[in-house]
């Protein structure tokens, strides 16, 4: 399978310490990719890297074995787009217009869309399932619609690459189930490349192809949920205790988090990794 991204030895920093240290990475085009970590590891600063946000001081990143660097930023927003973890509107555009702001890298100066970008931004809403929102404005709408206009708003650039940011971290669970059904069936039908930061370790085991682990600025595991989701993984780098079994529908790591009251009576449950792994 062919790269979408690959990172080399890469370094970056706002000021004196490092937030990305010698990394290294490649992501599959087609892949459903997840990258995790405590708050501070470098999850959102590498996604702006990757989006060409920031360049990193040392290191190279290719877009498929393009170096991003010679990559100009509206040939780079036909091929990638990038959600941020907020979204703010000053103004208040309704849905249509909030979508129709996708297609300006692809105006090439002219002012206003034409039939075809009018297609885009229609076909955009009706695949997140916002077409009936489409006269709605962008702040009188709930968070879980908002964030399928923003995706939408994505998916009107025509991108092969779509890269998130916590796209669900304000959302309610039936919300963030919701978004992720959407990205799944996107990923699928659409063969779009998804790339996104998460807190959620539930979530990124049942949707995640890959998944990274970050901690203090360098990866401390990639690989499928299975390799990654462990119970040594999490105490290793989020520092708490937690149970790790198997999911009972999907069969993908599921973790469980342990309070301090009761982490004594944990210790010698049969319930490790090990043990369901082989089941």
């Amino acid at each position: 399978m062919k790269s979408a991204y690959k990172a080399n030895n890469i370094y970056f920093k706002y000021t004196d310490h490092w937030v990305i240290e010698d990394i290294s990475f490649n992501i599959r085009d087609g892949e459903f990719f997840g990258i995790i970590g405590p708050n501070g590891s470098g999850k959102s600063s590498l996604l702006k890297l990757i989006s060409r946000i920031y360049m990193p001081q040392e290191g190279r990143i290719s877009l498929r074995e393009t170096d991003i660097s010679l990559l100009g930023r509206d040939e780079l927003s036909k091929t990638v787009s990038y959600v941020p973890q907020e979204s703010s509107f000053l103004f208040p555009y309704t849905v249509a217009e909030v979508v129709s702001l996708g297609r300006i890298p692809h105006l090439k100066g002219r002012l206003f869309e034409d039939s075809h970008d009018q297609k885009v931004v229609e076909d955009a809403m009706r695949l997140v399932g916002i077409d009936n929102l489409r006269d709605r404005t962008i702040t009188d709408i709930s968070g879980g619609e908002k964030q399928r206009v923003i995706i939408a708003r994505a998916l009107a650039q025509e991108p092969d690459i779509l890269i998130m940011d916590e796209p669900t971290t304000s959302l309610d669970i039936g919300h963030q189930l919701e978004i992720f059904n959407l990205l799944s069936r996107l990923n699928t039908e659409k063969k779009l490349t998804i790339i996104i930061s998460l807190h959620d370790l539930n979530l990124g085991s049942l949707f995640c192809h890959r998944i990274m682990l970050m901690n203090r600025a360098r990866i401390s595991a990639i690989g499928t949920p299975l390799e990654v989701i462990t119970e040594k993984n999490i105490r290793d780098v989020y520092g708490c205790n937690v149970i790790v079994d198997k999911h009972p529908v999907a069969g993908t790591p599921r973790v469980s988090l342990i309070s301090e009251d009761n982490a004594f009576q944990c210790y010698d449950v049969p319930h490790t990794n090990a043990a369901w792994r082989k089941s």
